[in-house]
């Protein structure tokens, strides 16, 4: 976070809970100062110009409960806790929504009614939906951007044009406070939901013991450690989950039942990570491990070099450094001529260096050619030259324990690991009969093992009665409203070669009759007639195409699956797959552990790894329909 802290300032944070109740809020005295005394100069400057005085602003926070109450509103006004952030019939002047932009989603305003008929507006407020938990946080901004986007929700055109004077992007671009304040919203959200996990570094020896953190977690206790020697010894994972290995990738669903805050942790956190409403430091395991153990009168401070924030602590004991590349792997495939299939690939690479003293490092990454990274970001310690080339040198001042040195997207420099199709075709109502066709790993060579490889066939709105089927390769299990076909089981992975694999057949499922209404309780033939009356015609000549007839029947019946699922039903249906691949990257980032180099020079060794895991890599239905992007035409 270190950098934001000259361009960000927080005025207050709330927390709302899912009954708009706030549970948590944080005003800064120090900064509302600040607001208030540039409210003044706004009022002299628009006095002077002789302007009315309906472009002066009024320098207040709302009580929470009149933040509470104008938040409720908005969600009725909106017509949701997100608003629409899309101008629709629905929309009215001086909403967000008015706005015409889809960002008013996530940075939204709320109209505070004070007493006697008197308002105003509160903006912009980031909203982070985390859990059961609204997050709002309110950056210090000038009065003139307030008083410009109280000019963009009254305009009558609908929408921003390029190039205009005023538009609501470019006018965030001029406020660096706003991506601040994500970063302390979503920092919060992770706190109050126990979500803070470490970026995952795999390595092959065991995890170091002892330390700063250790005594954060209760193992050995604060009174092993010296006052001079402070390591920081986070574990070091061997095998995590997908989203857990990204540190960022957390669900913000509900929770299976909301829980309470730690109103304590949350209060040592905001004090010690944005004091005085500035954020310096948003690393919770930085703040926890300087709260629980502070520092010592003997710690030796350096005298040439400056120590950064993100480093409070200076690790002393066994040298290495540990590379991990993580990337997660997104698809769409249709196996039709008309929709082109979809991969793509997010990565990050995750580093752990214990190094002793303020150490730098430097190695070439290859791969960062223009045409196949979309996105690059890197950490704050990190120094990068101009982009553009295919290769090289990064430089970085590591902090401690797991952080994420580079953060990317990219297309995928290989074939698709899985490819083929999916077909299902409903025979009749409650029976389908289906074909898998796939190939796995075509043109992968040694090192890249495929790990475990699983496909999941969903039916969220169907119940599974009886199945009949067997495939090539793997096994098959079957549960109230899934089919789940494990092609390649853990310990059994597949290196330097491909394999097909088929898999037809059938799937009953429960009669949808007791899904549906009175209505629905009609016989077929009488569907047949009421629903279209030409098709008596076309059934005494023998051409009614029942198939057809039973897709749209269900189609207009069964309601749609919960949001959890959105397109998994009989409108769409697919099949996920999920696989991690070991041994490279697919996106063709390189580096090679040989070329580290650190100053001062120092023997350590470099632990290098990398993993390639699935995100949504689903396979639709060649036979059903299937959402995807409109092409423009050319």
């Amino acid at each position: 976070m270190s950098g934001y802290g000259s361009c960000c300032s927080i005025r207050a944070i709330w927390i709302l809970n899912s009954q708009d109740s706030v549970v948590f809020s944080r005003r800064f005295p120090v900064v509302e100062k600040r607001w208030r005394a540039a409210c003044l100069r706004h009022d002299k400057d628009v006095g002077e110009g002789g302007e009315s005085s309906a472009s002066s602003v009024l320098p207040l926070l709302p009580a929470d409960e009149e933040l509470a109450s104008a938040f409720s509103e908005r969600r009725k006004r909106e017509g949701s806790a997100h608003g629409f952030g899309i101008r629709t019939s629905q929309s009215t002047r001086g909403s967000d929504s008015w706005v015409d932009d889809p960002i008013t989603r996530h940075i939204i305003s709320l109209s505070i009614d004070k007493n006697m008929g008197e308002s105003f507006l509160l903006w912009p407020l980031v909203l982070h939906i985390k859990g059961y938990f609204h997050i709002f946080v309110l950056p210090l901004v000038e009065p003139r951007h307030l008083k410009a986007y109280e000019r963009m929700y009254q305009q009558s055109d609908s929408g921003s044009s390029a190039g205009g004077e005023e538009s609501l992007s470019s006018l965030l671009l001029d406020l660096p406070c706003i991506t601040g304040a994500f970063l302390v919203a979503h920092s919060i959200g992770d706190l109050i939901t126990g979500d803070i996990v470490d970026p995952e570094v795999v390595s092959s020896s065991s995890p170091s013991v002892g330390g700063l953190l250790d005594s954060l977690t209760g193992t050995i206790g604060i009174t092993g450690l010296s006052a001079r020697a402070k390591p920081v010894a986070a574990p070091v994972a061997s095998t995590v989950s997908g989203s857990s290995a990204t540190g960022v990738a957390s669900s913000d669903a509900p929770k299976s039942s909301p829980r309470s805050i730690d109103k304590d942790a949350l209060r040592s956190f905001i004090s010690n990570s944005m004091p005085f409403g500035t954020p310096l430091d948003l690393n919770y395991s930085n703040i926890a491990a300087i709260r629980a153990t502070g520092f010592s009168s003997l710690d030796i401070l350096l005298a040439d070099l400056k120590q950064p924030s993100w480093k409070p602590y200076l690790y002393k004991g066994k040298q290495r450094i540990l590379f991990t590349f993580h990337e997660i792997v997104h698809a769409a495939m249709y196996d039709r001529d008309e929709i082109p299939d979809i991969i793509s690939i997010s990565g990050q690479v995750n580093c752990r260096a214990e190094l002793e003293g303020l150490a730098d490092v430097s190695f070439p990454l290859a791969g960062l050619d223009t045409p196949r990274v979309e996105v690059l970001s890197f950490h704050p310690c990190a120094q990068v030259p101009e982009q553009g080339m295919d290769k090289h040198a990064i430089m970085f001042t590591p902090p401690l324990g797991n952080f994420v040195l580079m953060r990317y997207q990219a297309f995928c420099a290989l074939d698709p690991p899985v490819k083929g199709f999916y077909q299902l075709s409903m025979v009749s109502e409650n029976e389908g009969a289906f074909l898998f066709k796939l190939r796995l790993m075509e043109g992968y060579k040694t090192p890249l093992t495929m790990e475990y490889c699983t496909v999941s066939l969903p039916f969220p709105q169907r119940r599974v009665m009886f199945f009949d089927g067997n495939p090539s390769i793997g096994t098959v299990s079957t549960t109230d409203h899934s089919v789940e076909w494990k092609i390649i089981t853990t310990g059994r992975g597949i290196t330097g070669k491909s394999i097909e694999a088929t898999f037809p057949g059938t799937i009953g499922f429960s009669p949808i009759l007791r899904q549906m209404p009175s209505s629905a309780f009609r016989p077929l033939n009488e569907s047949l007639v009421e629903d279209d009356s030409d098709l008596e015609q076309e059934s005494s000549s023998n051409t009614v195409n029942m198939e057809e007839f039973l897709m749209e029947k269900m189609k207009r019946d069964i309601l749609p699956a919960d949001l959890e699922e959105p397109f998994c039903w009989q409108a769409y249906n697919y099949a996920k797959i999920s696989f991690k691949i070991l041994g490279g990257t697919l996106s063709g980032m390189m580096m090679d552990p040989k070329s580290v180099s650190i100053y001062p020079a120092i023997k350590a060794p470099v632990e290098y790894s990398m993993q390639a895991v699935s995100g949504d890599y689903i396979l639709w239905n060649t036979l059903g329909r299937c959402p995807s992007v409109a092409l423009p035409k050319v």
